[in-house]
């Protein structure tokens, strides 16, 4: 399920409120303008079109059904931002945007449950305070970075042939690297969530600064590209596609005869057939129309004397 809101999970988790950094300075309340983009409609799409990688991505980490979708977007600093995630111990990934910084961003929590999944368990990890990250989440967090980017890319190809790659990281420090506290980010958040399980949260945090060499195909309409044509690639394919054969079947006669007589037939019994000056000529089980019984060169041949169907 992608960018479908259907439950009472839908929505932002009060763990990580993104929704209330708005009262803290952020957010679509705010009276200045902080982004250059309008409504935001068109990273909205984006947003939906990576859940579907996203959702693909953790299949395979817990081998299950897994529901995804795309929330709502905000607009806020990033002092804001994480002033409303708490103290909470955060995964803060560095994702590079053509060279340009994008945060991805995860509760440590939701890591522990996936590793506990990805190694046969239930998932069902108490919520204690964790205080630093075990080498098994700093690569696992890698891995989910490196998923999230190669969703992010592949929904952002009808844009723009945007690069994203996963930068090194180290976990459990205080400091965000690469974007300053007062920077205003676009904040989306994935929804992930096995089954009919309660949804966990993975945010992508995009600074103004690096949307902006995209402000023009944001603040219009999403088209896909038509792809350059390859013509020594359509060249070849024509050739592949002439040099198929194809069955070429004719029904001289359909005779019935009733069952007595079927079952009183001996060698040297003659079974009559009529058929008409033009019999039928099907083509990989499609008609094409009519021939002419003859011979040619010494042996029994079909004129075309009619064409009929795809090539008429």
């Amino acid at each position: 399920m992608v960018n479908t809101l259907t439950s009472s999970d839908a929505g932002f988790d009060t763990g990580t409120p993104i929704g209330a950094a708005a009262a803290l300075g952020g957010g679509v309340g705010a009276p200045a303008k902080l982004h250059p983009f309008g409504d935001l409609h068109t990273l909205q799409h984006l947003s939906a079109r990576a859940a579907r990688g996203v959702r693909q991505a953790f299949e395979g980490y817990w081998r299950a059904e897994t529901r995804a979708w795309a929330e709502p977007l905000e607009v806020l600093r990033l002092a804001d931002y994480r002033a409303a995630r708490g103290d909470k111990l955060t995964a803060w990934v560095p994702l590079s945007m053509d060279g340009r910084t994008a945060l991805c961003v995860l509760d440590s929590q939701f890591v522990v449950e996936v590793i506990d999944l990805f190694f046969g368990g239930t998932g069902d990890v108490s919520p204690t305070l964790a205080l630093e990250f075990t080498p098994a989440a700093d690569v696992l967090v890698a891995r989910i970075a490196a998923g999230m980017a190669r969703a992010l890319e592949i929904a952002w190809e009808p844009l723009a042939r945007a690069r994203f790659t996963a930068e090194p990281f180290e976990l459990g420090s205080s400091m965000i690297p690469g974007v300053e506290a007062d920077e205003v980010v676009v904040a989306t958040r994935f929804a992930i969530a096995r089954g009919t399980a309660r949804p966990s949260f993975v945010d992508i945090l995009y600074p103004v600064a690096t949307l902006k060499p995209h402000t023009v195909a944001l603040t219009g309409k999403v088209v896909a590209k038509p792809a350059e044509v390859d013509a020594e690639w359509r060249t070849q394919l024509t050739r592949a596609a002439m040099a198929v054969r194809l069955p070429v079947r004719s029904v001289l006669a359909e005779p019935s005869i009733p069952l007595s007589r079927l079952l009183d037939l001996k060698e040297g019994d003659v079974i009559p057939i009529s058929f008409g000056a033009d019999v039928p000529i099907v083509i990989g089980g499609v008609a094409l129309g009519l021939g002419t019984v003859g011979t040619s060169n010494g042996r029994a041949a079909i004129r075309i004397s009619k064409f009929e169907g795809p090539l008429q």
